[in-house]
């Protein structure tokens, strides 16, 4: 027989399931703001969609995107006066943008101080076209060639030591579909993609990469986290408190509203550590209305 916390956690987990998620956006720090914006703008193609300067808190915050941030996965940029530059880590790898010719961005991010670590082309036998290069602050892109998406800033990869054990969590926690999997055993690694929906070229979706004997990462300083969008922080909360009980990571901002904003939030870390924060959705589209964004 079923006993009651059996039953609420199987209800909880099932909401999650069906919850209303989206990726909102990612949180970068970067040494020069300006020449981030620009150089995102001229070789990606992402718009500046707002920017706001806290001088009492001494930081500036941009946000860029392919859309408005009401519908669109975009990125937060925040630049602390004074710091130049910050330690990107191993733990975060990449983020993902999709286009129609990559060829024509390639030589955008050559011609205005970005680094080609990887030209466009495909792997052996494979029939993606795919470049990997290096903002001036050392994050990575990987540009996609695929058709048509509505979500231009389609991924983000996290290194993991457990691959199994990462897509058991963001099954569980967050209700995410596994979208792909597969293994390289030349190159010693391991990819799964995990997201909402069920066709990767149409939504956005984390890459969470293991590779072989690899037990360690180096956070960094430079990326901060992720947020996604969800009907109710309160019951996510819970569904995250029971999944990190099984499976490791922890919540470090208990759901409830901030205190400024009185935007509705929690935030965890993965069994990795690697921080995520969930946003009401209908808060979030206030915040974004009475900020004039």
């Amino acid at each position: 027989m079923a006993t009651t916390e059996n039953v609420a956690r199987d209800n909880i987990l099932e909401w999650v399931k069906n919850d209303t998620h989206r990726f909102l956006n990612a949180v970068i720090r970067v040494g020069h703001l300006n020449r981030t914006v620009e150089f995102y703008k001229e070789c990606f193609g992402m718009q500046l969609l707002s920017q706001k300067d806290y001088p009492e808190k001494k930081y500036t915050k941009a946000i860029v995107g392919f859309g408005p941030q009401e519908s669109h996965f975009v990125l937060e940029l925040i630049y602390v006066y004074g710091v130049e530059k910050y330690e990107v880590g191993t733990a975060w790898a990449h983020f993902g943008i999709a286009a129609q010719d990559i060829y024509p961005i390639v030589e955008k991010v050559r011609q205005l101080g970005g680094v080609v670590t990887r030209e466009p082309g495909t792997t052996a036998g494979g029939p993606q076209v795919y470049a990997f290069v290096q903002d001036p602050n050392g994050y990575n892109f990987e540009l996609l060639q695929q058709g048509p998406t509505p979500q231009p800033l389609n991924h983000f990869e996290l290194q993991v030591t457990d691959l199994n054990r990462s897509i058991s969590f963001y099954e569980k926690a967050l209700g995410m579909n596994l979208l792909l999997q597969y293994d390289n055993p030349q190159e010693q690694f391991a990819i799964a993609m995990v997201g909402y929906g069920t066709d990767r070229t149409q939504t956005v979706f984390i890459e969470l990469k293991y590779n072989y004997n690899v037990t360690e990462y180096i956070a960094g300083n430079a990326y901060v986290h992720a947020a996604i969008g969800t009907s109710d922080v309160y019951k996510s909360a819970a569904a995250i408190a029971l999944v990190t009980k099984e499976l490791g990571g922890k919540i470090v901002r208990p759901p409830g509203p901030d205190p400024v904003t009185h935007t509705k939030m929690t935030s965890f870390l993965d069994p990795d550590g690697r921080k995520t924060v969930l946003v009401d959705n209908e808060d979030y589209l206030k915040e974004i209305k009475n900020s004039g964004q």
